[in-house]
């Protein structure tokens, strides 16, 4: 199997729906059992060898940076040493939106194939098979798909297949995108370089259209950090594992 070096972090929203924290720091930085979202994504990615995050930031961006130059060796500018990985805060901008920053992050990808996920939400997805699946179909994307509240977008299936990609304003029962995403490179042809680029809209929009857009269905754990009560949740969830 292709082994992927590198995971890209989503960690420049405002994160609105979450102004108790985010007021003061980026929604990544919320701590979860006394340890920030952030760092529980890459401890998690780290148990699958991965070498390289690359973190596009953006909202109170200095707050990440700062964090990570006090519990970490400074290899660069804004480029750190954390356990076995060189972790890389990218400034992608205040109001770009989720494919402008991707757009952002893709000059510092060499590989065919990286991992692309958000800032706050955690699971147990078994990375391996997601990777295994991802080369299997040669996609150009792939997705987790997760089931969890309706309050999220939805993703028509053919099997394996999305056929549909639906914002959420088009939420239906089903299966939904929980994000720890695989892309191949040649995802940067469907994005627009624009800071007002949204991953979710056209890209994958016009990937589902083209049939090009994969679900890897994960049926254990998965939990995203919008309130007060899903981050009680998670670390309930974390405590129990």
């Amino acid at each position: 199997m292709e082994h992927l070096d590198t995971l890209m972090i989503l960690a420049g929203g405002r994160g609105t729906r979450f102004k108790e924290y985010t007021e003061d720091i980026p929604k990544p930085m919320i701590e979860a059992l006394g340890k920030p979202l952030l760092l529980h994504i890459i401890d998690f990615y780290r148990k699958f060898q991965i070498t390289n995050v690359i973190i596009l930031a953006g909202y109170k961006k200095e707050i990440i940076i700062n964090y990570f130059l006090n519990t970490c060796e400074e290899n660069d500018k804004n480029c750190f040493a954390y356990e076995n990985l060189e972790i890389k805060i990218v400034d992608t901008g205040l109001n770009t939106m989720t494919g402008g920053r991707i757009s952002k992050g893709l000059d510092f990808i060499n590989e065919e194939n990286f991992y692309l996920t958000y800032g706050d939400g955690l699971s147990d997805v078994d990375i391996n098979e997601l990777t295994k699946f991802h080369i299997s179909n040669k996609a150009i994307a792939t997705l987790t798909a997760v089931r969890p509240p309706a309050r999220f977008g939805s993703l028509d299936l053919d099997g394996n297949k999305i056929i549909k990609f639906g914002e959420k304003s088009n939420t239906t029962e089903g299966w939904i995108n929980g994000g720890f995403f695989v892309l191949n490179k040649n995802i940067k042809k469907f994005i627009d370089k624009t800071d007002d680029c949204v991953f979710e809209k056209e890209p994958l929009e016009e990937l589902a259209n083209q049939k090009m857009l994969y679900a890897f269905k994960h049926y254990g754990f998965w939990q995203c950090v919008d309130t007060i009560r899903e981050l009680e949740i998670l670390e309930t969830k974390l405590s129990n594992t």
